[in-house]
């Protein structure tokens, strides 16, 4: 949900539903090294609240595009980070397999 000011664009405020520190803090740093970003914070209002209150202020460009190119970053940085594990699980395997064999 956007909770946005009608007189600019560039201000807004996301909440996010059944999200916690994990999302909000991966977006804030994705968010915080894009040029265009101004300022971005997040908060919870209540510990029992499944809810995550994300403040995007930007140079200019719309908040609500900001934060859908930030989130597009996070999920490649994911992918990324994912593909490497990957990578790295199976390059294990070989080679404990080919230790083993000889």
């Amino acid at each position: 949900m956007e909770h946005g000011s009608l007189q600019d664009p560039s201000r807004a405020t996301f909440s996010f539903v059944d999200e916690d520190h994990t999302l909000a803090n991966a977006v804030r740093f994705t968010l915080n090294q894009d040029p265009r970003v101004s300022f971005c914070g997040y908060s919870i209002p209540h510990p029992s609240d499944a809810r995550v209150n994300i403040r995007v202020q930007t140079t200019g460009d719309p908040a609500r595009e900001v934060l859908k190119d930030g989130c597009q970053n996070l999920m490649l940085m994911c992918h990324h980070v994912r593909s490497t594990f990957d990578k790295a699980v199976g390059d294990y395997r070989t080679n404990t397999t080919e230790m083993e064999n000889d």
